[in-house]
């Protein structure tokens, strides 16, 4: 059976004109939606060995592992052939963390270990020290600890039946890092911030300019552009930046984001903003279902006739199209009132793509439309 759907829109009006703005109905603090210039995260890296691991390590042939293992008993004046080491209970790992800009020596970090080899299970396994490395060459972070990683495998082995319970071969480790290395930043004697936004929008901007300078009673925020708010320290606060910080960030602002449809067609997904307008437009809604039944059968010969048995095959088509009445949907409606309207309709999430593709293209959907 093949389905076709079709859905057909005929513009009656024009979509409603105007440039008001209309503020999101929640606000949000400035820290959840700005950050402060040079004030961000460093990523660092480690290669290490897991053991202790219940034969669930690499195999003999990856030969990396059984370097690294016979390197590191080297260093501990332990001499060992390569070709005699088995590695069913070690597994190379890349261990990986965030670096705050303020951590402290001896701060700690969580950090990430995931299998490079083809360990099976880093269940149970306890990462060996190793040291993290950031992207200048420098140790910032040493790493050691047991790994947990919620879930298992198990199985039969040699190819027969197993289990498995989320990413074994994934694993954390809660404060499994020690800070070696402080990232060299400070605020101290600073008179100027610029604070990033993380949606770029003019508008947002000059409300963040706006909020900041009334929390404070003076004017010290200007919207330089889309995406940056410049803030100049005022004279009575230089002492106190922590405390004139903290105040900054903790101002409320209503952002205002461009409306958006965001569909997924692979899966039926339909996310619609807030602030999506749609305007008036008649749509008919229907769908066309062909179904082809195929029968075989076979043709003999009389008896004691001539010929041969033949086999041949019977189609039968039948074509069943759906009602679809012509309804109104839109004239400046709001996002609820659309998919109230459209769900009235008997519209499915996979016929809302159509529909909503459709009247983006005829010009009544007043917001863009993004496809995953």
């Amino acid at each position: 059976m093949r389905r076709f759907i079709a859905a057909a829109l005929l513009l009656l009006a024009a979509a409603t004109t105007g440039a008001a703005l209309v503020p999101s109905a929640s606000a949000a603090r400035l820290k959840d939606i700005a950050s402060v210039k040079g004030v961000r995260d460093n990523q660092i890296i480690g290669y290490g060995l897991v053991v202790g691991l219940n034969g669930t390590g690499d195999k003999r042939k990856t030969e990396f592992t059984i370097r690294s293992l016979t390197s590191l008993l080297a260093k501990m004046g332990i001499g060992v052939d390569p070709s005699l080491v088995q590695v069913r209970n070690v597994a190379a790992v890349m261990v990986t963390a965030v670096l705050d800009p303020f951590s402290r020596t001896g701060s700690k970090l969580d950090v990430l270990i995931s299998s490079l080899g083809d360990a099976s299970s880093l269940e149970g396994g306890t990462l060996l020290m190793t040291p993290l490395f950031g992207a200048d060459g420098s140790v910032y972070a040493i790493a050691q600890g047991p790994i947990s990683v919620g879930g298992f495998s198990a199985g039969g082995g040699g190819g027969g039946s197993s289990v498995q319970k989320n990413h074994p071969t994934v694993g954390r480790i809660s404060a499994g890092a020690t800070t070696e290395r402080e990232i060299p930043y400070s605020i101290a004697d600073k008179t100027h911030f610029e604070l990033a936004l993380n949606e770029t929008d003019f508008t947002t901007a000059l409300r963040a300019a706006q909020a900041i300078n009334e929390s404070l009673g003076v004017e010290a925020a200007t919207a330089r552009d889309a995406g940056t708010v410049d803030l100049v320290v005022p004279e009575s606060m230089r002492g106190q930046l922590v405390s004139f910080m903290a105040q900054v960030e903790s101002v409320e602002v209503q952002p205002d984001v461009v409306a958006r449809v965001v569909l997924n067609e692979r899966t039926g997904t339909v996310v619609m903003g807030a602030d999506v307008r749609i305007g008036r437009v008649a749509v008919s809604h229907g769908s066309l279902s062909v179904t082809i039944s195929t029968t075989n059968e076979v043709s003999q010969p009389n008896p004691f006739g001539a010929g041969s048995t033949v086999p041949f095959q019977n189609q039968d088509v039948v074509a069943t199209e759906e009602a679809g009445g012509l309804s109104l949907v839109g004239g400046s409606v709001t996002v609820d009132e659309l998919v109230r309207g459209l769900n009235d309709l008997g519209v499915t999430p996979r016929d809302l793509i159509a529909i909503l593709q459709a009247v983006k293209s005829s010009g009544a959907l007043a917001a863009e439309l993004e496809l995953m």
